[in-house]
This record gives C-alpha cells, sequence and structure tokens, in this order.
C-alpha cells in the first residue's frame, strides 16, 4: 500500500503499458562493488579460543582456591572463638582451684588450732 503511493501515477501508467508489475517499479535497496569490497576487507581480530581442558582446569583452580579460602577463614574463626572459650574455661578453673585452696587452709587452721 505505501508502495502505490510513493510512485507517481505517470510511471504507473506506463508501466501498466508495458506490462511491469507494481513489484518490479518500486526500486531495492543497492550497493556497489566497492562498497562490498571495502566492507569485506575490514578483519575482526582473532581471539584465541579458550579450550575445554584449559577453562575446566582454570574453573576448578579457581573454585578450590576460593572454597580453600573461605574454609581458611572460617576454621582461623572458630579457632579464636575456641580459643577464647578455653582462655574462660582456665580462668574459671583458677578461681575455683584458689577457692578451695581458701577452704582447706582454713579447714587446717580449724584443726590446728582444736589439736592445741
Amino acid at each position: 500500500m505505501v508502495s502505490r503511493i510513493l510512485v507517481p501515477a505517470a510511471r504507473t501508467a506506463a508501466a501498466a503499458r508495458s506490462g511491469l508489475t507494481m513489484r518490479s517499479i518500486v526500486r531495492g535497496f543497492q550497493t556497489s562493488n566497492v562498497v562490498r569490497q571495502e566492507a569485506a576487507t575490514v578483519v575482526a581480530p582473532v581471539k584465541k579460543p579458550v579450550g575445554a581442558f584449559r577453562g575446566g582446569l582454570f574453573g576448578f583452580l579457581l573454585g578450590a582456591t576460593a572454597s580453600g579460602a573461605g574454609m581458611y577463614y572460617y576454621v582461623i574463626d572458630e579457632y579464636r572463638v575456641s580459643n577464647e572459650l578455653l582462655t574462660e574455661d582456665i580462668y574459671a578453673l583458677q578461681t575455683a582451684v584458689q577457692r578451695i585452696e581458701g577452704y582447706v587452709r582454713t579447714l587446717e587452721e580449724k584443726v590446728h588450732s582444736k589439736k592445741k
């Protein structure tokens, strides 16, 4: 429909007399040989493909390194927490021993004073 509007009426009448159809009247997009040759000479840089083995090996090493680093920080954090808990337990045990030692001293003093 649009192609009929753009084609002048004189050309349409002349084409009808010569037996040409509307489709053959409408001019298509064409390029010259020079433009095609210039476009063909532009070559994209060739990238070296990463093979499946090399990519798989790189992925494995990257994953192993990332999981190792995560595990290292997790273990260090757990070690720090357990070390703090152990230190608290040692201090609690030390205060308990000192308290028991105080009780034993008072008992010994009482026994010693009763014997005299």
